[in-house]
């Protein structure tokens, strides 16, 4: 990721000065997560730039770095080495940290003076909403512009990617732009690297001091800022508004996780569980079962005898087994179990959905709660098979957002006609389906492996919208035709 600033006028290279970095010495800091080079570009007297390249190595962020003992944040497949993150931020704070302090002992005039700066960010996550980019940026005196680029040339009917290069230009102190950039990349991305807590909120007054408070998307920036943390949030704005929160905005998203859809993921769960008692199932298999959620109500029902957990990510599993107080495995091609008796009950394992696993089978009932959405498309069809071919448990519980409902939560943006366009309710979701699309799918589904389904709705129902989560409800029926596995790529193979 890059990052970098041009100071244009009289003795611009004294920006070398003010950020504490010498223009002919490129410079390297390590951190713990990669490494930070400085160096410059362009110097002159009128213009000189400073660039900050953020170096980071995907495998140590799934794994871990070599010689540690914990596991990595991320998963295998993300974008966290590619964009700017809240580890640009960090890195921005650790090798500037003196500038953003406003402090230069030789130049401390030109420090507090403001001078006509520009930026660049270069693949910022923005995630379609580049009407925000203009309401955050706009009014702290930066005219802005960006370029946005296709997904993939070779299928433009995916559509435009998530991202953007950044580009602000305005006359700024160099602390502010700093403070700007620190505070307003996590904004936009809102998925930091390490654990929030209540420093979090002393660190976001003092760099947003003297420019937040009289913000007006000040609501906007403080709860992305927390990534969604409501307490921390409500924290936070009591702090600057002087014990009045204030009333959302507008143009707020809502991010699909626990933290915002609390009281949906509450329904859901409960709505799970309640049909999962009603079939009389005594084995349940949570598939997908992400940090243990689900598993953790289900473990208070004696009526399940045994239960089991597979995620195809280990970091999910290592939160499932902290919260369900399971012991970690000692590699991992092994179980996370508690004691011996609980072996029976309840375990943790990791597998993939694309790919027949024996320990899918024997299970009265399998649960697959949000996560169809985040398989591609053209792996459907071997996601089926394993499910209901392979593993063919008697019941099986599917639920999935229902994309008509996006619109109560503002996810899209209007275009020139007044129409809503087509946006996700997580930017990992691969695709969503609106009721009717959900409910061909579960039919055509359910007859082709031998089931009956019923349809239902969890949430608040809207007359037109319905309701924000759909779940298809799949019994076997007692004489299910024996079908060929579809020959997918992905089923063949065997864990």
């Amino acid at each position: 990721m890059l990052f970098t600033i041009t100071y244009t006028g009289e003795n611009a290279a004294d920006l070398g000065f003010l950020l504490h970095k010498n223009p002919s010495r490129p410079q390297t800091a390590q951190l713990n997560f990669g490494r930070v080079h400085i160096f410059y570009t362009e110097v002159s007297n009128q213009r000189c730039t400073a660039a900050l390249l953020l170096d980071m190595d995907p495998i140590d962020l799934a794994r871990g770095r070599p010689g540690s003992p914990a596991r990595g944040l991320f998963d295998y497949v993300n974008d966290r080495p590619y964009v700017s993150s809240s580890f640009m931020s960090t890195a921005i704070a650790r090798v500037y940290g003196t500038a953003m302090s406003g402090r230069c002992e030789k130049k401390q005039a030109l420090a507090d003076t403001a001078l006509e700066l520009s930026a660049t960010l270069t693949m910022l996550p923005c995630r379609g909403n580049t009407a925000m980019l203009e309401k955050v940026f706009s009014p702290l005196g930066y005219e802005l512009n960006w370029e946005e680029h296709l997904l993939d040339e070779k299928f433009p009917e995916w559509g435009m990617a998530s991202y953007v290069n950044l580009n602000l230009k305005g006359k700024q102190r160099l602390k502010d732009l700093l403070r700007h950039i620190y505070i307003l990349i996590p904004v936009f991305d809102y998925k930091k690297h390490y654990w929030i807590n209540e420093d979090e909120v002393d660190k976001l007054l003092s760099h947003g001091e003297g420019w937040l408070e009289n913000h007006p998307e000040k609501n906007f920036i403080t709860r992305r800022y927390f990534s969604w943390f409501r307490r921390y949030t409500r924290l936070a704005l009591e702090r600057l508004d002087n014990g009045e929160s204030g009333a959302p905005s507008e143009d707020e998203e809502i991010a699909d996780d626990e933290e915002t859809n609390l009281s949906l993921n509450e329904l859901r769960l409960a709505a799970v569980v309640s049909e999962l008692k009603s079939c009389g199932a005594e084995s349940v298999i949570d598939l997908g079962c992400g940090a243990g959620h689900l598993l953790q109500l289900l473990v208070k029902e004696k009526c399940f005898t045994s239960l089991a957990g597979c995620d195809v990510s280990l970091s999910a599993l290592d939160r499932a087994a902290g919260r369900l107080k399971l012991d970690y495995p000692c590699d991992e091609t092994e179980n996370i179990t508690n004691t011996a008796a609980e072996k029976k009950r309840l375990c943790l394992f990791q597998s993939s959905l694309c790919y027949r696993d024996k320990r899918f089978k024997d299970y009265n009932a399998a649960a697959i709660v949000e996560v169809i959405e985040h398989l591609d498309k053209g792996r459907l069809c071997a996601f089926t098979s394993v499910v209901f071919a392979e593993a063919a448990p008697k019941t099986v519980i599917i639920t999935t957002p229902n994309k008509e409902y996006n619109i109560i939560y503002q996810m899209g943006s209007l275009d020139l006609n007044g129409i809503i366009k087509s946006r996700f309710r997580h930017p990992d979701h691969r695709f969503e389906w609106n009721r009717a699309e959900f409910r061909a799918w579960c039919e055509e589904t359910a007859e082709h492996y031998g089931y009956s389904v019923c349809i239902k709705e969890i949430g608040q129902h809207h007359n037109e919208l319905g309701s924000p989560t759909q779940m298809g409800v799949f019994t076997k029926n007692a004489k299910a035709p024996l079908t060929d596995s579809p020959a997918e790529e992905g089923v063949s193979g065997e864990n």
